[in-house]
């Protein structure tokens, strides 16, 4: 999937304002989520042609006199603990309001538990709501990695790829966080999965970036420390997993940016609280295809199971095809892990015999050594 950036999408008062300074005409222009209630608008003055207004609110009967004019009108939705016009992507710090260590009543807890009543069975109504969701974060993300016309970013991503029940502290959450934080001093931006494990692990090392190796080091010695009722239980069922975070994010205050893509079909995952931008989705189809395909810069695969090992073959197969528009190094952090104990480096580097992304694969075990190849290929035009 390319995003292309849509230049006629407004979505708040400022945006409003500065179209209205310099144009009457609303031509394929579409306004989302502002409040018309507060304004003085002489509609008669503007062009409405392909217009559409999504969760807008009107004064009383300016909304028919649009739809008369020819305008779509779409309303917005009621008793939804989530706003399908948002405009712009989630913080933690939106998604953890309402969290308590004893009783997790947070924003993000409460979209979930919404979600999965109509996870399989969704009203036409809910269906809608999620889609166009799902649309603003997509416009979210084309906003802050600003596309050119060729489908590459502003913003060099490289993407980070692992197990969520990575343990805290163990090897490759440690090379992971390293090399995640080496990219992002080196002027790569951080995107993951948003979720705990090596995920967790590449956010925190992008936030990171702005200390030192031996900083980092410490900030994963606070973060291992936890309390399990039971020590069989991921690291995120711990009592303490939060408050661990927290403390990080106060002795290490104005991290370094990156971004997360997590979604509410794995909702029982917390997301992680090391991302500034987090591009939350319901379809978690969607949410893997935009996490592969906006890593141009690459994408490093620490160990991980059926989920890291899905997301090597799509990205393989994005790459073998070149339907991003560029061939992106790929980058396989744990040599055990991809010749010894699975084969799915040697298919990999077998199925890329004659590509041009053959020269883009690299297996490691450093994190040191998987930064310096990444800078050292660029992605490649198709």
């Amino acid at each position: 999937m390319k995003i292309k950036l849509i230049k006629n999408l407004i979505h708040n008062d400022k945006e409003w304002n500065d179209l209205v300074n310099n144009s009457t005409d609303l031509k394929n222009k579409v306004i989302q989520d502002v409040n018309f209630c507060n304004k003085n608008v002489e509609w008669e003055k503007f062009t409405i042609n392909n217009t559409s207004f999504l969760g807008c609110t009107f004064k009383q009967d300016e909304a028919i006199k649009l739809i008369e004019r020819g305008a779509f009108v779409y309303p917005k939705f009621k008793n939804l603990p989530y706003n399908p016009y948002r405009g712009s992507l989630y913080t933690w710090q939106e998604l953890m309001e309402g969290y308590d260590a004893a009783e997790d009543n947070s924003i993000d807890i409460n979209i979930y538990k919404h979600f999965i009543k109509n996870k399989y069975n969704p009203s036409v109504s809910e269906a809608l709501a999620q889609r166009l969701h799902d649309h603003s974060i997509d416009d979210g993300l084309r906003r802050i990695l600003e596309y050119d016309k060729d489908g590459m970013t502003k913003k060099k991503v490289v993407g980070f790829m692992g197990g969520h029940s990575t343990r805290r502290g163990s090897q490759f959450y440690v090379e992971t966080a390293i090399a995640a934080q080496l990219a992002t001093q080196k002027g790569y931006y951080v995107v993951t999965g948003g979720g705990p494990g090596i995920m967790e692990a590449a956010n925190l090392g992008a936030y990171m970036a702005h200390y030192t190796k031996d900083d980092l080091l410490k900030a994963i010695d606070i973060l291992k420390s936890l309390h399990f009722h039971n020590i069989e239980e991921p690291d995120y069922l711990a009592e303490n997993f939060m408050q661990r975070s927290l403390e990080v994010l106060d002795k290490y205050p104005n991290g370094s940016e990156s971004l997360a893509i997590p979604t509410w079909f794995y909702g029982h995952e917390p997301s992680n609280l090391f991302a500034k931008h987090i591009a939350k989705y319901f379809s978690n189809s969607i949410r893997e295809d935009i996490l592969l395909t906006i890593s141009l810069y690459g994408l490093v695969f620490a160990p991980g199971s059926a989920g890291t090992t899905q997301e090597i073959f799509q990205e393989a197969a994005q790459n073998h095809y070149g339907t991003s528009g560029y061939y992106s190094p790929m980058v396989f952090l744990g040599k055990k892990r991809y010749v010894e104990d699975t084969s799915i480096y040697s298919v990999v580097h077998q199925l890329a015999q004659g590509r041009v992304y053959k020269d883009l694969l690299f297996l490691t075990d450093s994190a040191e050594s998987s930064i310096d190849f990444i800078e050292n290929n660029p992605p490649i035009r198709v």
